[in-house]
């Protein structure tokens, strides 16, 4: 079928979870980004790539999202939030979500589409730190004009 030659071939990481937070797909995509094989994924809550300290607000959302069939982020806006890799490492993941709902309107899951900016990331972040460093030296600064 093509959908699952789409859906096997590209490279994001594609994830489904159901109105619970269990992830039912897991596309190879998601196990190069995170590192476990989709046998170990399927069926384990979307905590194993949401790190600790953000799992609350995460659930709070989803709940809300579940609930109410309305997300804010529905609309193909990109989010960017930390992920969690098998072996303890953090990433910086952008991603696109897809709410599911049933014929009459339940929300029934959410895929999301995620991509690694771990590097894009961290380069943005040392340029500001360098650029700030600069504005702090007195033989860089810009030159002030008097009025």
């Amino acid at each position: 079928m093509l959908g699952d030659a789409v859906l096997g071939a590209v490279s994001d990481a594609i994830v489904y979870a159901d109105r619970e937070g269990l992830i039912c797909f897991w596309n190879p995509g998601a196990e190069r980004l995170f590192g476990f094989a989709a046998a170990e994924a399927v069926g384990r809550s979307v905590d194993l790539i949401i790190p600790e300290p953000q799992r609350a607000r995460h659930w709070a959302g989803f709940r809300k999202v579940m609930d109410t069939g309305e997300s804010r982020y529905g609309q193909g806006d990109i989010l960017a939030v930390p992920g969690l890799r098998k072996d303890g490492t953090r990433i910086s993941l952008e991603f696109t979500i897809v709410p599911i709902h049933a014929q009459g309107g339940r929300m029934e899951g959410m895929i999301a589409i995620m991509r690694d900016v771990t590097r894009r990331f961290e380069e943005t972040r040392a340029l500001k730190r360098e650029n700030a460093a600069l504005r702090e030296r007195p033989d860089t600064a810009p030159a002030r004009q008097s009025v």
